[in-house]
């Protein structure tokens, strides 16, 4: 009998998306590789083994104490939230009564709130400031499960500002628990000082910002908002472009208002996701599909900006794109909590429970570049994994507006019990 740091058992259902190293497509998203009376052995930091109860507590013991007792609970992966905005100040909450009044984002952009509000606040705020905002949101997103997220720049719309942003997202990564991927987003906006110059904007983005964040160590991606008013497809390919030579991955912010061609764009690029793809074309989307290129779906942004269109995900699904959600946490969209991701998916994009979970999970992970090390739970992966009150993954999205989270297990280390980070 081997001994190991922590064993979790007799989970009523132990989901593992064991399955194919690379992220999973029409049929198989479905599939979730869930054990009944499931057990998981973990040494190390790392998933030794999974399987029945009887099996597990017959070959493994842990080193100290007893087994965790999972009573009947539900274990999943560690929820991965693969598209938010970690890092900026200030709040938006009057442009909730301007939508309810039935004025349009781009409205609200263009009358100097949304993302420009919160431009000012951000380039105003201390490095403190920013510091301390984006520890409490990875927090509360650790109470909800999420053990891996990406965290974009993009409130900065400077130098100084944005990679400050850049810096933060890396110094709160290294001191909580959760997984911190960075993506540099300079080209989220225009900003003031280059009003109806967007074409100098990028160049300057390309020659001054886009290098000092490239040479930051924990940067992995850059991404772009490709949609009208904003960036077009020439000025999105000519900044990704220089982000690949950098070494910066493509990701786009993709035909989420109207449709202006970014799954194509995200196609030809080689992007390792396409994100919102409201509005896509189908010629898009399967363009995507054979380029390997990853949909993050984002439901709770329709959802908060009152829009009763949703992305068409049966279709995506047939035309076999591998699709992940997040949550899109930003000063539009205040949510931290990827179990109602997974709820909206399945009320207001017909996602199947089993669907939304694959893509809350490995596909999410396969998004941000993280799907070998995190997003299921197998031999030699990180030992990241959620307890929730729930007797089956089906109860998730069944269940709402509530967390079901009980305990966090990250890097083999119980770190959340009982609504408390420990």
């Amino acid at each position: 009998m081997k001994s190991v740091d922590l064993i979790l058992a007799h989970a009523a259902e132990l989901v593992t998306m064991a399955g194919p190293a690379r992220p999973r497509k029409g049929p198989e998203m479905a599939k979730v590789a869930a054990i009944p009376d499931g057990a998981v052995a973990i040494d190390k930091g790392k998933v030794v083994a999974t399987g029945p109860s009887r099996d597990i507590l017959k070959n493994y013991k842990p080193k100290k104490g007893k087994p965790l007792n999972a009573r009947g609970r539900t274990v999943i992966p560690g929820l991965v939230d693969a598209h938010t905005h970690l890092v900026f100040a200030g709040s938006r909450e009057n442009e909730l009564e301007m939508k309810l009044q039935g004025r349009s984002y781009m409205e609200i952009l263009k009358a100097g709130g949304g993302i420009m509000r919160t431009v000012r606040a951000t380039r105003a705020a201390s490095d403190k400031q920013l510091y301390d905002g984006t520890m409490k949101r990875l927090h509360r997103m650790l109470l909800f499960g999420t053990t891996t997220v990406e965290g974009k720049s993009g409130y900065g719309l400077d130098l100084e500002t944005e990679v400050r942003s850049l810096k933060v997202l890396m110094a709160a990564g290294l001191n909580q628990p959760v997984d911190v991927v960075a993506t540099f987003l300079g080209a989220h906006a225009v900003p003031p000082e280059y009003a109806g110059r967007p074409d100098e904007y990028i160049d300057f983005i390309i020659s001054r910002v886009l290098p000092q964040a490239a040479a930051l160590e924990m940067v992995d991606f850059c991404d772009v908002f490709c949609e009208e008013g904003v960036f077009t497809v020439a000025q999105s390919r000519k900044l990704l472009k220089a982000a690949k030579k950098l070494g910066l991955r493509p990701k786009l912010h993709a035909d989420e208002i109207v449709r202006t061609g970014g799954a194509e764009l995200a196609a030809e690029v080689g992007a390792i996701s396409a994100d919102h793809l409201l509005k896509s074309s189908p010629e898009g989307i399967s363009q995507m599909a054979k380029a390997g290129v990853i949909g993050v779906l984002l439901p709770g942004t329709p959802f908060t900006l009152m829009h009763k269109d949703h992305p068409d995900a049966r279709s995506m699904l047939a035309a076999g794109l591998p699709l992940a959600l997040a949550t899109d946490y930003n000063p539009n969209c205040m949510t931290e909590s990827m179990q109602l991701m997974i709820a909206l998916a399945c009320y207001n994009m017909r996602l199947s429970p089993s669907e939304a979970l694959t893509a809350a999970t490995i596909n999410a992970a396969y998004a941000v570049g993280r799907g070998k090390f995190v997003g299921s739970l197998e031999p030699g992966k990180k030992a990241d994994l959620v307890l929730l009150d729930a007797p089956n993954h089906i109860f998730i999205p069944y269940h709402f507006g509530v967390n079901l989270v009980e305990i966090v297990v990250k890097d083999g280390v119980v770190v959340v019990r009982d609504g408390k980070v420990l």
